[in-house]
């Protein structure tokens, strides 16, 4: 019966310690292999947190499929900062241009709940403003307003 271990690593970092060894040690196959393969398949997502599924088979041999970080993740690389503000509403940490919004939200948009780019954008921004980020240096709730009067018309439909 094949097992499935789903964990979240450091993209490129991940160890044979916590969370990952434990979950990994009782299945019976080479620990370090996995890890290897994993630090390669995620070392593009260097410094943020990478969900990672570890399928192993009645044979021992194993399958590693790498996620998409989640869009905090995601929203705190583009800005730069390694944590969010303690107080998002009146301390930005950063300011992101729409452009690399757009980019996330379509990163991230078949594990959103948004049917088109236009409201997928709004759920990233509306993360935003839960890290204290603001977007083209409005607030998430002037951005969100801005987009719903059409004056990000022309990125949204390109």
């Amino acid at each position: 019966m094949a097992e499935t271990v789903e964990v979240l690593v450091p993209g490129g970092r991940a160890t044979a310690g916590p969370p990952l060894g434990p979950a990994l040690g009782p299945l019976g196959i080479n620990v370090k292999a996995v890890v290897d393969e994993i630090n390669l398949k995620t070392k593009e997502f260097n410094g943020m947190t990478v969900p990672v599924t570890v399928e192993v088979d009645d044979k021992k041999n194993f399958t590693i499929s790498v996620g998409i970080p989640p869009t905090t993740a995601l929203i705190l690389k583009e800005v730069g900062s390694e944590k969010g503000s303690s107080s998002p509403n009146t301390q930005p940490v950063g300011n992101l241009p729409l452009e690399a919004i757009i980019r996330i939200a379509r990163m991230k948009q078949e594990s959103m709940l948004s049917y088109d780019l236009r409201n997928a954008v709004k759920e990233v921004i509306g993360t935003c403003r839960s890290v204290g980020v603001t977007v083209e240096g409005m607030k998430s709730k002037d951005a969100i307003a801005a987009i719903d009067a059409g004056q990000f018309d022309d990125q949204l439909n390109a």
